[in-house]
């Protein structure tokens, strides 16, 4: 009997350790506290959890996206924010080919919003932004949070 809760004991580790470095291994500098997850788990939790999505579109060679990334990691309101919607991080080769995720173009990095049911809300976007880069956040500021809010 005690072989059998030490091996459970050992078991139930390594799937917590595993669970917890996939989470972070999609982190890719954006934040290793997010609870980051792939493009298909996190249309299936908003939509069953009936949460929003946040996804961030990025390129791992991207000096802009590099930039964002830390900023993103470190703010402590997008991180209170995003414990309210589920989150996605998809980098290079990732990118979903849809149209619906290059709503004004394919540059880079994107954020987007989806509703629960994995439509792109293109009403959400940076206001203060870019007229031609409405998904582009180049800081992370208040308008980033207010974006988040919504």
């Amino acid at each position: 009997m005690a072989n059998v809760v030490e091996m459970w004991l050992v078991l139930s580790t390594l799937v917590t350790s595993l669970t917890y470095l996939s989470c972070n291994d999609l982190a890719r500098g954006w934040g290793d506290k997010y609870n980051w997850v792939n493009l298909e788990e996190g249309l299936a939790l908003s939509k069953s959890s009936q949460r929003p999505l946040m996804l961030v579109i990025h390129k791992s060679w991207c000096s802009a996206c590099q930039r964002l990334g830390p900023l993103f990691a470190e703010s402590e309101e997008i991180y209170e924010i995003s414990k309210k919607m589920i989150l996605v991080n998809v980098q290079d080769d990732e990118e979903p080919k849809e149209d619906q995720y290059v709503p004004d173009g394919g540059y880079i990095p994107r954020i987007l919003f989806l509703d629960c049911n994995g439509n792109v809300r293109t009403d959400i976007y940076n206001e203060k932004g870019s007229k031609e880069y409405k998904y582009y956040y180049p800081e992370v500021d208040q308008n980033t949070v207010y974006s988040t809010s919504n």
